[in-house]
């Protein structure tokens, strides 16, 4: 009976009106000078019963009210708005960008010569963590007893020597200024691609390498070497941290700040004083100096502005609790849209594999039902 009432009710985003204060905790967190408050979100259906308004959730709501907006992208960042989410779908997408989105890296080291002060195993364990320019859609992965190939396996070749000489060295590997010496810095731009089957065609408009040519490998001395043949493979981060596209996947909910009473005069100017993400300017009202938000989203919430009581009273800080500033910086094996495009794939094939064991544990239940009810029928005696 209950829910056949809250059904008729106005939903809370749907023209409802709560009280102004329950409004406000209801979407927003509070700042205070000493701890956030409001920092739980109102799931329940029924929590505002009482107030005759329906908070439940229907997927026609989220559709109209979800929004992705861009605001900066580069070739190795994006920040994006998500608009309309729970923390659980913007923490989904991070945990997803850092460790489920495939890439390709350096999985088989064959050292074929190794004089340099490295022990094999720490210098295939450098070499694994160079980030590898490739687009990890073309490929596989390949099973434990499966053959490499061009579809599984992106090979690479390392040889360097060092030696004493004169003139300018490469520009794979280059020597300590001034010590005479060639090749005594192994560079990640030695790695030279070897492509495999019709890698070379398929791969034509597409640089496959080491997406930095300065990282260093290691370090030799006259008559060391280091000669080696890698294959990078496809794989998740999860499985290891070097196949995790991103530095960092991140994010942060939109600052609000508003003033309680007008900050005028010899004020306005203390406040720009304290404030060191610089978040208001000053502008000129009726010949005025008066105080105004002008740049909110670089407000780190460091509470400065109302560290001191009588500042609390003038001015409110609030983050937004549905709205995420979302920044994925790409470690540059692939683009951030890109990366952010497969999260996307990633989470929609988790809530599919979901709903289909669901599927699969209601029919087996059903079945199960039956069956039992049919072996009551035969066991049953007659009347």
């Amino acid at each position: 009976a209950r829910l056949s009432t809250m059904s008729s009710l106005p939903h809370v985003n749907d023209g409802g009106v709560l009280p102004a204060h329950v409004e406000e905790q209801r979407t927003r967190v509070a700042m205070d000078a000493d701890a956030p408050r409001y920092t739980s979100t109102v799931e329940s259906a029924g929590a505002y019963f009482a107030s005759g308004l329906d908070n439940s959730f229907t997927i026609e709501r989220f559709k109209r009210e979800f929004k992705i907006e861009l605001q900066s992208l580069t070739d190795e960042e994006m920040v994006v708005d998500l608009i309309g989410v729970d923390a659980a779908i913007a923490n989904a997408f991070r945990r997803i960008l850092l460790s489920e989105v495939p890439t390709m890296a350096i999985e088989k080291v064959f050292i074929l010569n190794n004089t340099s002060m490295l022990d094999d195993e720490v210098l295939a364990h450098r070499l694994g963590l160079i980030p590898i320019k490739a687009d990890s859609r073309y490929f596989h992965e390949r099973a434990g007893d499966e053959d490499a190939d061009e579809h599984n396996v992106i090979a690479f070749r390392l040889q360097v020597a060092c030696h004493k000489g004169s003139g300018k060295a490469n520009t794979s590997s280059a020597g300590d200024k001034n010590d005479g010496l060639i090749n005594s810095r192994v560079l990640s731009g030695a790695l030279q691609w070897i492509p495999q089957g019709d890698q070379e065609t398929r791969f034509k408009d597409q640089s496959i390498g080491p997406v930095h040519n300065d990282i260093l490998i290691a370090k030799l001395r006259p008559g060391q070497e280091i000669a080696l043949e890698c294959w990078c493979e496809k794989g998740v981060g999860k499985t290891h941290a070097k196949w995790s596209p991103v530095s960092t996947a991140s994010y942060r909910l939109l600052p609000e700040i508003r003033f309680r009473k007008p900050v005028t005069g010899s004020d306005a100017q203390e406040l720009l004083r304290k404030c060191p993400m610089r978040v208001f300017d000053i502008e000129d009202l009726e010949g005025v100096a008066t105080a105004r938000v002008a740049r909110p989203r670089n407000c780190s919430m460091c509470r400065e502005c109302i560290r001191e009581p009588e500042w609390a009273d003038r001015v409110q800080l609030t983050r937004v609790r549905n709205h995420f500033i979302f920044t994925i910086e790409s470690t540059g094996v692939m683009p951030p849209e890109m990366l952010f495009k497969q999260a996307v794939q990633v989470l929609m094939q988790k809530s599919a594999d979901l709903s289909q064991l669901l599927k699969d544990a209601m029919i087996g239940q059903a079945n199960e039902a039956s069956m039992a009810d049919a072996a009551a029928e035969e066991t049953a005696e007659p009347a």
